[in-house]
Parts: structure tokens; sequence; C-alpha cells
């Protein structure tokens, strides 16, 4: 995955994307000193409710896709993305998700027009399930985090940071299948400081990086129907070994906690796992050196409204 490769898929997924902006916000806001301001990227803002949108749509314009249209596994995020990708494009989806995936991000997926099966209990079982319809239907597989096209469109959301904000020291990313981390590893390649955020229900890549290799991990906590597939992907690992600093894990308390300071500070909706690398900075589980220029990706929002105030 070269810079080059990325930039032309920045350019072809570029007018279906959206140019998410990149918020400061002074770190003493939030009450936490000795660090410059905040820079948040902000993937929540994007089509879909996430940055799935940008492999979503490199996958379907990278590749040939076939009569039977495009399908997909997800937690919800990546089958909303590939859904609203599939809308726009006027393709067929059929998006295959898990029991333990969100409400509001089933409705959405349906809103965008795919054919939905709420099947498993888990992302590894939905996966499952979709292979078998895929393999009988002659559909294009769109993987949530483990393709070539996948990877390559989440490095774009790497290389945009880099022209909105190119003096970042460190990036806070989080990692449930690393698509994301892999593919923003992928684009800065060592120049910016990479912190993935786990949460401890769910340490895929802590796992993988100490066996040296995928393996299985558990799968549970309250950002499982983002952050916790059964492993990480094996295209994405090698540049986690090579590129990712290090990965640092979150209680489900401290994301629910850096949720609400997004919204109380600045107004910010961001589901479980698109606050989780903001709880690795707010709950003190990553801590920058004086001065040290730090980026947090707010990665998705798919979630039911929550009354903070009430």
């Amino acid at each position: 995955m070269t810079s080059e490769r990325i930039a032309a898929t920045h350019a072809l997924i570029e007018p279906y994307v959206r140019r998410t902006p990149v918020v400061s916000v002074a770190a003493s806001d939030f009450g936490l000193s000795g660090v410059e301001p905040l820079a948040f990227k902000l993937e929540s803002l994007q089509h879909s409710g996430s940055f799935k949108a940008r492999g979503a749509f490199a996958n379907l314009l990278l590749r040939e896709v076939p009569p039977a249209g495009v399908a997909a596994a997800s937690g919800g995020n990546h089958g909303a993305a590939v859904a609203f990708a599939a809308q726009r494009l006027g393709v067929p989806a059929t998006i295959f998700v898990p029991a333990i995936s969100s409400p509001a991000k089933v409705d959405r997926i349906r809103g965008y027009g795919a054919h939905v099966h709420v099947e498993g209990e888990r992302y590894a079982d939905a996966l499952a399930l979709a292979e078998t319809w895929i393999a009988r239907h002659g559909a294009l597989a769109v993987h949530a985090y483990d393709g070539v096209e996948t990877l390559l469109g989440a490095a774009t959301t790497g290389r945009e940071l880099a022209e909105q904000a190119s003096a970042l020291d460190t990036l806070l990313v989080a990692v449930g299948g690393g698509g994301l981390i892999g593919g923003i590893a992928g684009w800065y390649r060592g120049r910016v400081r990479l912190i993935g955020v786990e949460p401890s229900a769910a340490p895929t890549l802590t796992r993988a990086l100490a066996a040296g290799a995928p393996v299985d991990a558990p799968a549970g906590g309250i950002a499982a129907d983002s952050l916790a597939p059964r492993r990480v992907g094996g295209l994405m690992f090698p540049l986690a070994q090579r590129f990712v600093d290090r990965v640092v894990l979150v209680e489900d308390d401290e994301i629910v906690a850096a949720q609400r300071a997004l919204w109380d500070v600045a107004r910010v909706v961001a589901e479980p796992g698109g606050a989780a690398a903001f709880a690795a900075l707010l709950g003190g589980r990553y801590r920058p050196a004086p001065g040290e220029r730090v980026g947090v990706l707010v990665c998705g929002a798919n979630t039911v409204a929550v009354d903070f105030d009430r």
C-alpha cells in the first residue's frame, strides 16, 4: 500500500465522501493539562455516520460489481456504509449483522435500501453466514476491515488529516478489526506516533502483537458492535507491527465518560467505539509529554441519542 495508491484512491472516492472537519479544543476544557490543544478528526460526520464510507466506496469503485450486487457482514457501521455506497451507485446490497448490533445502526442500513439479515450473536457469526450467502448468490464480498480496497479507503482518512493538521506528534485511533489504524499506518508510515486504543473486553490487536500474529481474542464490552471482531485482519497486521507505537486498553466506564465529555464540552456525539480513542486520553491510559500535539480520531456516531443532561 503505497502513498501513490492511497492518493489515487482518495481522488477516486472524493466526489462521494465528505472531507470531515478537524476541530481544535483546548485540553484544559476537559480538565487535561500539559498538552497542546487537541485536534479532533470528526469522521463521525462522514456519510453513513462513520469512516467506513471511505472503504465502502473504494471497494465499489475499484472492483467490478456483479449483477447480484454486494454483500457484507458488519457490526453495523460497515453495513451502513456499504448500503449507503450501494444506494448511491445503484447496486443491490445485502448486509448480515449480529443480534448485538445497535438498533440505530440496523435502522440506518435498512433506510439505505439494503436487505438486512440479523443473525448470530457476534460479528464472526454474521461473517460466516454472509460468506455462505455470497458463495451461493455470487455477490461481491466487501470485508469490513481485511481487504486491500477497505484499507486503501481507510488510509484516505490519514491523508486528509495530514493536510488538515500537519504538525501532529501523536494520533489516537480506536481498534476493532484494525482496518482504520492499518490504513492510517500505511499513510503515515511512522511520521506520526500512532496509539491504538481497544476496549479491555476486546483486546484483538493487543493479543495479536503479543503472539506475533492475529489470534482469537475475547469479543465483548460496550463497543462490541464496532470494536469486537474475533481477531484483527491479516493485511493490517504487518503495518501495525511496523508503525503502531503501542496499544492501550480502556474500560467501558471510561468510554462512557469520554462520550459524555465530548458532548458536554464540544457537543460532539460519538458512539462507544467512536469515543474509545478519546477515552484513553481522558482516562489517563495514554499520557502525553508536555507540549505534545495530540490528535484524536472520532470514528463513528451511529448511536441512539442520549440525553446526558437529563
